[in-house]
């Protein structure tokens, strides 16, 4: 599929990896693309769905929105996380496909596979087992994606693909405490407490678990790929390959924000799943596919960027506020 003539629109462009993703189909000549806001968009409302479609009539729909948050989060709002991200893509593709779209790309979650599936995991897993438990709503919701696709595919020859990203990080990420993912909770506690001068830091588990991350720049790039050139119904891993434990993971971050405390693993807080590392040979044979973002330079990449954005948050907090008054 030639991209640049598409009118595409890309639920959750304005967020962490929809960003990333709308900058990749620019520089790919795409200039008729559609990034509908929350505030004014509630896609787990119907109407606000047919009215989407109605009123913007895209040829290609990238369905990225998602309820999101870290084991925290997940277990705050498992009936939430569940019913938004089921109803949300139920929704859009259903409507996707009443009204003529050309191709739906649904974005998955890692969170799908099975606690303890193979590693590395590869698509045909997917079935073998339940997810981890502190976040199965959200995967299990997002999974229905899957079948949603391969349904529609079968009855109705709609052309619906299924992409399995797993853990993201980069500058952009979100790092509010009480819904963000492991890296940039990380990052933000670790520079806190070296600002703070204290001792040490609290870190959730035992550090044993293992994760595997990719960064925003080089998912977005797989998406897009995917989105020009892979119409299969099989599912299709994005992963970098590189598998990390918790542990080293915390004494990488440490060591870039310069945090030289102590780390103490609090292990009454679960770990969730045990391994993640994705098999990522099917993307490489579909649609090209490799990731190419060091991880370490990634890693930099990000605080260096936290690191810039709160500097600046600091500084227009502190700035005067002007006055017109005489």
């Amino acid at each position: 599929m030639e991209l640049a003539n598409k009118r595409i629109l890309v639920t959750g462009g304005a967020g962490f990896l929809g960003t990333h993703l709308v900058e990749d189909l620019r520089r790919r000549g795409c200039r008729d693309i559609i990034v509908p806001r929350r505030a004014e968009h509630d896609l787990t409302h119907e109407q606000v769905v047919k009215d989407l479609y109605r009123d913007n009539r895209p040829d290609v729909v990238i369905h990225l929105a998602a309820v999101v948050g870290g084991i925290g989060a997940n277990q705050a709002n498992p009936g939430k996380f569940f019913y938004d991200n089921l109803i949300m893509g139920a929704l859009l593709m259903e409507h996707a496909r009443r009204t003529g779209v050309d191709k739906f790309v649904a974005v998955g979650t890692v969170c799908a596979y099975p606690k303890f599936a193979p590693t590395p995991f590869k698509e045909d897993n997917l079935w073998d087992g339940y997810p981890e438990e502190t976040n199965a709503p959200y995967g299990l919701a997002k999974k229905m994606l899957l079948v949603q696709a391969q349904a529609y595919r079968q009855q109705y020859g709609f052309n619906a693909i299924y992409l399995l990203p797993v853990n993201l990080y980069g500058p952009g990420d979100n790092f509010d405490p009480r819904s963000s993912h492991v890296i940039p909770a990380l990052i933000r506690k670790c520079l806190e407490a070296r600002e703070k001068g204290e001792s040490e830091i609290v870190v959730w588990g035992t550090g044993r678990a293992t994760r595997e991350f990719l960064y925003v720049e080089d998912c977005a790039e797989g998406i897009a790929r995917a989105t020009e050139a892979y119409d299969g119904a099989d599912p299709v891993n994005l992963g970098s390959a590189h598998e990390i434990s918790i542990a080293d993971l915390v004494t990488k971050i440490a060591r870039f924000c310069e945090f030289t405390g102590k780390i103490v693993w609090d292990s009454s807080k679960p770990d969730g799943q045990p391994r993640r590392k994705l098999d990522t040979s099917r993307a490489r044979e579909r649609f090209g596919f490799v990731a190419k973002t060091d991880f370490d330079r990634g890693l930099k990449a990000t605080v260096d960027w936290y690191v810039q954005a709160r500097a600046k948050t600091t500084a227009r907090a502190a700035a005067p506020s002007s006055s017109l008054a005489q």
